[in-house]
């Protein structure tokens, strides 16, 4: 995965707000990275609508 790169929330790993829930299964585009304590990397996705947040790697699915 890198920046710029269109991916969709494939699942949650956490329990997070209805917010968060609502993206499932949304695209969005990758627009920044960081490293999170001991559990990977975390990629922030923007969406359409111009709302973005953080999510792990694997919750993330690449597309083509």
């Amino acid at each position: 995965m890198e920046i710029g790169q269109k991916v969709q929330v494939c699942r949650l790993r956490d329990r997070v707000s209805p917010q968060i829930v609502k993206k499932l299964g949304k695209v969005g585009t990758i627009k920044d990275f960081k490293m999170t304590d001991g559990s990977g990397v975390g990629a922030f996705v923007e969406f359409d609508d111009k709302t973005g947040t953080w999510f792990f790697e694997d919750e993330l699915k690449a597309i083509e």
